[in-house]
């Protein structure tokens, strides 16, 4: 359906505000995390607030993407952000950390819906060429979040307390919400429309919850060989096998296997699972990094990070708008890639003795490469997928790339956390080590530590470039094509569609 001018702008701006709000729970959160545990009571239950929410986002977004896809768009993202913004308002007036977790587990779902089907919705209005364009605006609305949500929870949380780092979305919410109503336009049922999978459905929650829980418990709240997280495991590789077996023989299946058929699909997956696994999961480990390393202010610290967000923006939208011009879109990945590899290659080789501009402007560079392919690879899929199965492709790019990073973030945890232990000098214990304390320390010593944090971190980065390198090679494999300019719709969705 072509909308004009001035509605797609308006659907433009509903969707990206319900984008940013989005990415803005995950970032504005972590301020607020150590306040809530204090006044709930629940400081070992903490990490529920951020699990709670990614579990239930990395669930639902599968069933919201084959939903879309059978009975039509509009009514299940306006379902969505009307259940995120209950969710965010319950998550307000939460009493104990276990009624927070269930709120956040409503608001998670919620999350889901608008995320994934912000893509899908742009996918049905906006022809092939153009969504590049257009998925790297809604896209810019993550690294956004980034920058600005951790500064923003601590000052909602020091100024009129912690519960309106939820409540805030609900004016905001409702105004996406009345762009969305009078903007987004209705579908009907598909062609392809029939019975939902609920097997698949089952068998992928399980599957997925298991490999959550299991990257989330092991080696903390449970040993890596204690019975109950053998367990757990047990079950997510069961359920995982038992889904592709339901998956291949049903009817609508949840996820078409047909689609990953396509060497485009498959190659923009792996690009999917480069970033969640070769970004996302260091990210949040390079502040206590440099912090350590160079013995600086947490606020200068954070400049790093920060320097390799503002360069994915840049790039996203800049990629955007070129593929936007002329179709061709094979060149970002391959540069991005390597990018990405060159930046994480050289944090591999970074002391305390070089300056604090050069890892800041390796992670930048590393930033820019994710950026120039991260919301293309969406684009990409959409591009090659009939339309009957847009939500599944999309829902499958996106849940690769979120249980890649939710993976990678436990282990580049983990491994970290161990070879710091061991590097760290026997006079220094790292359960008691904070930057405060590292400053009453003797010249020597803080040398040590730094030597030892870099030590850590080393083989990590070399690591993560090595999952750029192989970006890298899939992204040689895509084909030379160029995106269509032309919007089509299937003959059900055709005569659907209506202002």
């Amino acid at each position: 359906m072509i909308l004009s001018p001035a509605r797609l702008r308006a659907l433009l701006t509903a969707l990206l505000l319900v984008s940013l709000l989005g990415a803005l729970d995950h970032t504005i959160v972590a301020s607020s995390l150590a306040t809530v545990a204090g006044e709930l009571g629940g400081l070992e239950q903490m990490s529920w607030m951020i699990v709670a929410y990614t579990l239930a986002s990395t669930v639902a977004m599968p069933v919201f993407g084959r939903l879309g896809d059978l009975y039509g768009r509009r009514g299940l993202f306006l379902t969505s952000l009307a259940v995120f913004l209950v969710g965010s308002v319950l998550c307000g007036f939460t009493q104990d950390m276990t009624q927070l977790a269930g709120a956040r587990v409503f608001q998670g779902i919620g999350g889901a819906g608008v995320q994934l089907l912000s893509q899908t919705i742009i996918a049905d209005v906006v022809a092939p060429r153009q969504r590049a364009k257009y998925q790297g605006i809604i896209g810019a609305a993550f690294p956004i979040a980034i920058v600005i949500g951790p500064l923003a929870g601590g000052l909602i949380t020091d100024s009129v307390g912690w519960r309106w780092i939820f409540w805030v979305n609900a004016p905001l919410g409702l105004l996406a919400l009345l762009l969305a109503v009078r903007n987004i336009p209705k579908t009907g049922r598909s062609a392809a429309a029939g019975t939902f999978d609920v097997p698949g459905a089952v068998l992928l929650g399980i599957a997925t919850t298991g490999l959550v829980l299991a990257v989330t418990w092991g080696g903390s709240l449970l040993s890596w060989t204690s019975p109950a997280l053998l367990a757990i495991v047990a079950v997510t590789v069961l359920s995982s096998i038992a889904f592709f077996v339901v998956e291949a023989r049903a009817e609508h299946p949840l996820v078409p296997l047909g689609i990953f058929r396509s060497r485009v699909v498959v190659i923009a997956t792996i690009l999917a699972s480069v970033v969640g696994i070769g970004l996302f999961s260091v990210v949040s480990y390079l502040p206590a990094y440099i912090q350590m390393m160079y013995r600086t202010t947490a606020t200068v610290a954070g400049l790093v990070p920060v320097a390799s967000v503002l360069g994915m923006l840049v790039t996203s939208l800049l990629s955007g708008f070129v593929v936007a011009r002329s179709g061709r879109y094979r060149i970002f990945p391959i540069l991005g890639t390597a990018a990405g590899a060159a930046g994480l290659a050289g944090m591999s080789l970074i002391t305390d003795h070089v300056p604090l501009w050069l890892p800041m402007g390796l992670m930048a560079v590393v930033g820019l490469g994710t950026g120039a392919f991260m919301q293309l690879v969406v684009v990409i899929v959409q591009g090659v997928t009939d339309q009957s199965a847009l939500g599944a492709v999309t829902s499958a790019v996106n849940v690769v790339r979120q249980i890649g990073s939710t993976v990678a973030t436990a282990v580049v945890g983990g491994v970290f956390a161990l070879r710091l232990v061991e590097g760290l000098p026997g006079t220094v214990d790292a359960r008691t080590l904070t930057p405060n304390l590292l400053h009453t320390l003797p010249s020597a010593t803080q040398a040590q530590v730094a030597d030892a944090y870099s030590s850590a971190m080393s083989p990590i980065f070399l690591a993560l470039a090595a999952v750029y390198a192989v970006g890298f090679v899939a992204a040689l494999l895509l084909p030379h094509t160029e995106l269509s300019n032309e919007l089509q719709h299937t003959p059900a969705e055709s005569e659907a569609l209506s202002i």
